[in-house]
């Protein structure tokens, strides 16, 4: 069985990439939150005056700490969570007038951005543990 071992030289550059991901997720989340809550309460609402929908930002509030925290198990699912939000950003960037449909390709820009970091994030640490216990004495 072929195993991938990284040199040790590698090892700080994964740390940075880590630190990298990592805060790239946390910061087109918090992205996310303002925007969903900016378009429904006050940029675009589907109501005058704002509307329930603004409500969509609490499943995303909630992730927030656990990728503070570095949950392996948060950036998981806030991988899969945000494809709801990119469906909701695809079909509003058809069906909206403008400015809404400005703000659903925004969306759409954000929830690929917390995809990639995310699942980067994941592939990076994974990657990092399995160079940690190549390099541990057996």
């Amino acid at each position: 069985m072929h195993r991938e071992t990284l040199p040790p030289a590698a090892a700080p550059h994964i740390a940075t990439d880590v630190a990298a991901t990592r805060w790239l997720a946390v910061g087109s989340l918090a992205a996310l939150i303002v925007l969903c809550l900016a378009w429904e309460l006050w940029l675009a609402p589907v109501r005058p005056g704002g509307s329930w929908l603004a409500l969509k930002a609490l499943p995303l509030a909630v992730p927030l700490a656990g990728l503070l925290k570095r949950r392996m198990y948060t950036y998981r699912w806030v991988s899969l969570l945000v494809w709801l939000y990119f469906t909701e950003g695809v079909v509003r960037a058809w069906s909206d007038p403008a400015p809404g449909n400005w703000l659903a390709g925004l969306e759409i820009v954000l929830c690929l951005l917390l995809f990639t970091a995310c699942a980067l994030h994941v592939r990076l640490r994974q990657r990092a543990a399995k160079a940690a216990r190549a390099a541990a004495p057996a």
